[in-house]
């Protein structure tokens, strides 16, 4: 059954203009918090439904190191449950009314899985890593699958550093041998901010933050024992998003066209439009899950 889209005021529109995130609790309800945990392992261990690999696969099983956080990108294309999230309208449209843009399309989703132990991710902004991106702009929807908190290495966000400007070189990512946050303070210095502000996001499973591609964020270490930190990131792109002319990388650039930069539906489809449009094939290629979710809330960011 089909509910209600979910309602963003221009209150919470300024607060996310202001903040750089805003909290939706509640987004998915618990069964399907269940579905999409049940599926990382699997993906992890290269259980690929489709039988399509993710274009990105950080953490083998006998390969990796047992404390780093694991991540794959674009999951959506090896696993329908993932996809029945990463692909919702809803992501989409939510994207879209904050970013203030006509429509949104899929840029990627990240599975993320921070086991006890895990080191950190460093903080950064996910606009350096789509410079080859016109517009530069992304907006990411970070959906908990497990009940977050500091001390499991929950996301974290400098509130207002997305007014800072871009920093365009690549720095160290997962488990970084240099403080986390270093490049943040860096930035931060930069622009005469002496004592910056890292909120750590503590919400239930299924909730989830919508945050700008120019914000700092990342986690810190898993402090738990007994403890797993799960979450998808869905990372969505205005939906008149092109290439630009060179520069899209050995992952990316397999998918544009020679002489054009024109994103292929195909790989990063529509979401939502203003106008109604959504990319035709998505809706025999796998269920739209949130329309089925309970009706979520939207508050402020958590200060």
């Amino acid at each position: 059954m089909s509910r209600e889209p979910i309602q963003i005021s221009q209150e919470q529109i300024d607060r996310f203009q202001e903040d750089g995130f805003l909290v939706v609790e509640n987004l998915i309800d618990a069964d399907l918090v269940k579905r999409l945990g049940d599926r990382l392992d699997p993906l992890f261990h290269g259980n690929f439904e489709t039988g399509i690999y993710p274009d990105e696969w950080h953490w083998r099983p006998g390969l990796s190191l047992p404390d780093v956080t694991r991540e794959i990108c674009n999951a959506w294309k090896s696993d329908l449950a993932i996809a029945s999230v990463a692909l919702s309208v809803e992501i989409g449209r939510l994207a879209a009314t904050l970013a203030g843009w006509s429509g949104a399309r899929i840029g990627q989703d990240s599975v993320w899985v921070k086991p006890p132990g895990a080191k950190e991710v460093s903080l950064h902004q996910d606009a350096t890593y789509i410079s080859y991106i016109e517009p530069t702009e992304m907006i990411t929807c970070w959906i908990a699958l497990d009940d977050t908190s500091a001390d499991i290495g929950t996301i974290e966000y400098v509130p207002g550093s997305h007014k800072w400007g871009s920093v365009t070189e690549l720095g160290e990512f997962h488990a970084p041998t240099s403080h986390y946050r270093s490049a943040m303070e860096r930035a931060a210095a930069a622009v005469g901010v002496s004592n910056p502000q890292v909120v750590p996001i503590e919400i239930s499973a299924g909730s989830c933050v919508i945050h700008h591609g120019k914000i700092w964020h990342g986690s810190g270490k898993n402090y738990r024992s007994d403890r797993v930190r799960r979450s998808l990131g869905v990372h969505t792109l205005s939906s008149e998003a092109r290439f630009q002319p060179t520069g899209a990388g050995y992952i990316y650039g397999r998918y544009k066209r020679v002489g054009e930069t024109t994103m292929d539906e195909n790989f990063f489809p529509i979401l939502w439009t203003r106008d109604g449009y959504r990319t035709a094939f998505l809706s025999d290629y796998c269920e739209d899950a949130i329309a089925a979710s309970r009706t979520p809330s939207v508050v402020g960011a958590l200060l």
